[in-house]
């Protein structure tokens, strides 16, 4: 799995200058330490939290605590945040300024999930332009030095886009880099990405970056899409599920020389187990707890070892591991010198959905602005919990 090498590329987010222009994109119950930390030692780029949530954050709710803390060789630090109340996200920046908890923030506009859009959270949020933009000013205001991004949708379906507005408000409040991915909500992650919904905002958001989001399956897909929409960056989500070594495919293709660390991969099955190996040790080291550890690595495995010749029992055991003893053990009895298998370990990886009518508070659509429904809408929003 060779990539051809590309012009290198950089990118400069606020005073963060990243040796290739590439963002992992915040996936709830995923991105967590260990997933970053995993990524970081194959490629390079900017390593983003699971999305937290600002009331959780400035409640001090100690799975938020737990989720906003980095190791020590994660550089830069960087948190994405999650609220509706311009006074929550305020006082959520300035915690995060104040204790040094992070170098970079980035806010989500671009949850596409139920529970988030139908409170008026997320992909559903920016069609309030006046909430959206008091959240983004207020929030850039409480960053003061500390670069402020923003991630976003298109929209909320095709009748009701508001990527090109949002992203006019977002450059004027002063943030330091625009994300879009090329859905609406109600397309979730379904069909292809619109890639020319990246180039229309590239064009429209002329003195800060603009971020390309969705289907990034491999490095050729980035540099293709950096191609195509003159875009300054990427962000991957779903397509280094199982693949963390992505990353240096992607630092190879696109960043300076030595961004990425060692040779390009030659992903035979033994060089998967490791990296899976790796993973359940990380997920046990930052979890405190072996059980727990192993447990959450079973949501990994189908996205490894995805195309190779490993069986449905084998796969099932792995399932329920609890130790990583009996992770080793299991490891040990595959066909580890197993080549690549192409095409078969390629493409889509994860839930890709279909397109659905968004979740939103009732009248939601009726106005650009907030109404007494949609305002308690948002007051039950501020009760989700972080990771989600």
């Amino acid at each position: 799995m060779t990539t051809a090498l590309a012009p290198t590329r950089s990118l400069r987010i606020g005073p963060i200058e990243l040796d290739a222009p590439v963002v992992l994109a915040p996936m709830a119950g995923i991105t967590n330490t260990a997933f970053r930390r995993l990524c970081r030692e194959y490629g390079a780029g900017l390593y983003v939290s699971e999305m937290i949530t600002t009331r959780a954050l400035v409640e001090r709710n100690d799975t938020t605590m737990r989720l906003i803390r980095h190791h020590e060789s994660e550089t830069p630090r960087s948190i994405q945040l999650y609220g509706v109340d311009p006074a929550t996200v305020e006082a959520a920046v300035r915690m995060i300024v104040a204790e040094d908890h992070a170098d970079h923030i980035d806010l989500n506009f671009g949850c596409p999930v139920p529970k988030v859009t139908r409170r008026g959270g997320g992909a559903a949020l920016p069609w309030k332009l006046t909430l959206f933009r008091q959240i983004v000013e207020r929030a850039v205001r409480a960053a003061g030095d500390l670069p402020l991004t923003i991630k976003m949708r298109k929209g909320i379906d095709a009748d009701h886009l508001t990527y090109l507005e949002a992203g006019r408000i977002a450059e004027g409040a002063g943030v330091a880099s625009i994300a879009l991915h090329a859905r609406t909500a109600s397309e979730f992650y379904s069909g292809h990405a619109d890639w020319s919904a990246i180039t229309k905002l590239k064009e429209t958001v002329t003195s800060v970056p603009v971020l390309g989001n969705g289907d990034i399956w491999s490095a050729g897909d980035a540099v293709r899409m950096m191609d195509e929409t003159g875009c300054d960056g990427v962000v991957v989500g779903r397509g280094c599920l199982g693949r963390p070594w992505l990353f240096g495919d992607l630092a190879r293709a696109l960043g300076r020389p030595g961004a990425a660390t060692g040779e390009p991969v030659d992903a035979t099955l033994g060089f998967v187990a490791r990296a899976f190996r790796r993973h359940a040790e990380l997920l046990v080291e930052f979890f405190e707890d072996e059980g727990r550890g192993c447990r959450d690595i079973r949501k990994h495995v189908a996205w490894y070892f995805k195309g190779y010749p490993v069986g449905g029992e084998l796969r099932a055991s792995l399932a329920t591991a609890s130790t990583l003893a009996e992770i080793d053990d299991l490891l040990a009895t595959m066909e580890l010198d197993a080549p690549y298998p192409g095409e078969a370990a390629e493409g889509q990886r994860g839930r890709a959905g279909s397109p659905k009518r968004p979740a939103l508070p009732d009248g939601w659509l009726d106005s650009r602005e907030i109404g007494d429904d949609a305002g308690r809408a948002l007051a039950d929003a501020e009760l989700h919990h972080s990771g989600g």
